[in-house]
């Protein structure tokens, strides 16, 4: 296996939503990508995103011009995978999440390279072991699952598959840090990994709220977003569990688990959505109405506050 300061250029698969982001992630801190997407216009789609993106962030101060410019330099697409393995020396794969589709990309990305570089898919919560079983060399291969936005997310949660080498998850820690990620290396694979688990468990619970009545789809959001999604940002779940007192939390436990959404198919709620065509912003609504201007009005609020978050961590500053 390769060592980090031997690492120059990315094999950057996929340059969708998460495939662009990526891309910006790596060019950033000086790396060359070849950005691989299946069609000239998927590339010429995925350049308007970085320079849109970069745009915001140099208005934003995170970068000047000059390091745009440099940024945009440094990412090379390609419609081949054969050109996107060229003098590669990582992997990090944004493709379609389906199974079929990512194994057949990496058994070609195998005829390529050589068993010393590392794979990494940006995967969701498709299992590495499951993943990798038809590679010749799944020690090699693992899962590096980036936060939509990965440019402002710095969250990548790191997890191996059952043949992953741990000097692969190490190299991959190693590697997230040096572009200024905060990589969490899993002990083992789990479904959904840890950071889906817990969103779609508060998102279960929020919808069963709805459901039951006790309160609006508004209002179940305005007490997440002024209540524990405050104070998440400082102390996780666990932390605030024993800084208010394990004895209490214990005690609401007892009496509230048995209370508590416990469905295990998908939500009846959004299954209804769905089959309505009811998609939520992509349709103009689902769970709420989407107008153009409520649309562009909470994505630039998102973005105001994901930046100070991030410009606190460039800061050095610590929670």
């Amino acid at each position: 296996m390769k060592k980090i300061s031997e690492i120059k250029r990315i094999c950057n698969l996929g340059c969708g939503t998460m495939g662009f982001g990526t891309a910006i992630a790596f060019a950033q801190k000086g790396y060359e990508i070849n950005l691989f997407g299946r069609k000239d216009a998927s590339i010429e789609r995925a350049m308007k995103n970085i320079r849109f993106t970069l745009t915001g962030m140099k208005n934003n101060q995170i970068i000047d011009e000059q390091e745009m410019n440099k940024i945009i330099s440094r990412i090379h697409g390609v419609t081949s995978i054969k050109d996107a393995a060229k003098d590669a020396d990582f992997v990090i794969e944004s493709v379609a999440e389906d199974m079929d589709i990512k194994q057949s990309v990496y058994k070609e990305l195998e005829k390529y390279l050589s068993a010393d570089i590392v794979f990494a898919t940006d995967s969701s919560g498709l299992l590495p072991s499951q993943v990798a079983s038809k590679l010749s060399h799944p020690e090699r291969f693992v899962v590096a699952h980036f936060w939509n936005p990965p440019h402002l997310i710095p969250l990548v949660e790191v997890v191996p598959g059952k043949e992953t080498k741990k000097e692969v998850v190490e190299f991959v820690i190693e590697l997230l840090e040096k572009i200024g990620k905060k990589p969490v290396g899993l002990k083992k694979e789990a479904p959904g990994f840890i950071g889906n688990r817990l969103q779609f468990a508060l998102l279960r619970e929020a919808l069963y709220c709805v459901k039951n009545g006790f309160a609006s789809a508004e209002d179940v959001d305005t007490i997440c977003k002024y209540s524990i999604g405050r104070r998440l940002g400082v102390t996780g779940p666990i932390e605030s569990a024993d800084l208010g007192g394990l004895d209490i939390f214990y005690s609401i436990s007892a009496y509230l688990n048995s209370e508590l959404a416990a469905d295990k198919l998908g939500s009846e709620m959004m299954r209804n959505c769905v089959e309505k065509g009811l998609l939520g912003a992509k349709s103009g609504s689902g769970l709420y109405n989407w107008d153009k201007d409520k649309l562009a009005e909470i994505q630039r609020k998102r973005e105001k506050i994901l930046i100070d978050w991030l410009k606190k961590d460039l800061s050095g500053e610590k929670f």
